[in-house]
């Protein structure tokens, strides 16, 4: 006798959850962020002490020649502001992972605590083989907070970001009153192994760049530790500006760029060229507060250029396929730009930073980081004719789906 089987039971494929598309705007005020930021440190680099020597000459500006009116302008509209307009970008692809796991009802944060932990893993390598200034180890920080903070209210969320807003204001006015009371004395101090740091990025071996990383790794990482609460409000403006619908290219997102940029520029531009002219003494203030401002200007702007684009009609240009690829690559350009950097200024690789001295600064500086972007916005727009992502962000995804 034969056994009747029972009708075997199909399902239906559950219907695939369409992603949403990209935000041209967010791919190409990323991009200008990652070669901003590039502005900035390409001095760190070049100085003569290289990532040792930051503040014996960060917070000096002058004007009294062509080449320092040059060299001050640039640090000028580049100190703090664009590292300030990443960190909001940082917030807002926070609230966008939190929007895509909303939408496939999955748990929050969930898998995204490893995403932060690979992002730290990644920061600390970078920190000890490329660039003692590494923004990702406190970024990734950071994002752990925040991404718990989203699952609370907003009302609770608002409370944190002022609050963290008022104890860093608070404690960039007591850093600042402190270096005016120490005066001239505070820059001796500085100067006073400046030599061998002078002669170890110049003269150095690899090996020995990275131990003077661990040697020094309380002061080399104490700007994520300072700026701790600026990182968490400006990742939590980040969200806030993007479920306020900031990047929509609506008359919405439209009216809220255009404040950021009347209030940005209007007040945080004067602001700085005011500080540096005052003095050094008020590098904490000009970087860690007027920096965050200005940066939602340059927001602001960037949108406003954007938007004029689109609406003339035409194709995008090299320059604006550039911005837009790099800030699809954000983290592989962010990384690749300062091992460039590291291999065409320190002594381990051309050396320019020893070679070329003071002779030719601050050309030489400006010629790295034009040629740098150059790289960055070719090389991006190779990479992405054949792959869907940048170099590490595959690598990412990969480690993330074992």
């Amino acid at each position: 006798m034969t056994e009747t089987l029972p009708p075997r039971r199909t399902e239906a494929p559950p219907a695939p959850v369409q992603r949403k598309p990209r935000n041209p705007l967010l791919d190409v005020v990323r991009g200008v962020a990652i070669l901003g930021t590039l502005a900035t440190n390409v001095w760190i680099f070049a100085s003569p002490g290289g990532e040792g020597a930051l503040f014996t000459t960060a917070g000096e500006t002058s004007f009294a020649s062509f080449p320092d009116a040059v060299e001050g302008t640039v640090r000028l509209l580049a100190n703090g502001k664009f590292l300030s307009l990443l960190t909001v970008l940082f917030g807002v692809g926070l609230a966008i992972q939190y929007a895509s796991a909303a939408r496939r009802g999955q748990p929050w944060p969930g898998r995204y605590r490893w995403r932060a932990l690979f992002l730290f893993a990644e920061g600390t390598v970078h920190f000890l083989l490329v660039f003692a200034w590494d923004v990702l180890m406190g970024y990734a920080v950071t994002a752990l907070l925040v991404a718990w903070l989203l699952t609370r209210s907003q009302r609770a969320r608002d409370r944190v970001m002022w609050t963290a807003a008022g104890v860093h204001l608070a404690l960039m006015a007591v850093l600042t009153a402190g270096l005016a009371a120490m005066g001239p004395e505070a820059e001796e101090v500085d100067r006073s192994a400046e030599r061998e740091v002078i002669d170890l990025y110049a003269h150095g071996g690899y090996p020995e760049q990275i131990g003077f990383r661990l040697d020094n790794v309380l002061f080399l990482r104490m700007e994520p530790v300072l700026s701790f609460a600026l990182l968490v409000f400006l990742f939590l403006l980040g969200v806030r500006l993007f479920r306020a619908g900031a990047f929509g290219a609506d008359d919405t997102g439209r009216r809220i760029r255009n404040r950021l940029l009347g209030w940005g520029l209007g007040l945080g531009l004067p602001l700085s060229v005011a500080l540096p002219l005052a003095g050094s003494e008020f590098f904490l203030l000009d970087r860690y507060v007027v920096g965050p401002l200005t940066a939602l200007g340059y927001l602001g702007l960037v949108g406003l250029l954007v938007d004029r684009a689109t609406r003339a009609g035409r194709a995008p240009g090299p320059l604006l396929r550039g911005l837009t690829n790099v800030g699809r690559t954000a983290l592989s350009g962010y990384v690749l730009q300062n091992l460039l950097c590291m291999l065409a200024a320190y002594g381990i690789g051309l050396g320019l930073a020893h070679r070329l001295g003071g002779e030719w600064w601050p050309w030489w500086p400006l010629a790295l980081w034009t040629v740098v972007c150059a790289v960055l916005m070719v090389g991006s727009t190779l990479w992405l004719r054949r792959f869907t992502a940048g170099p590490f962000e595959s690598v990412q995804r990969w480690a993330l789906r074992r």
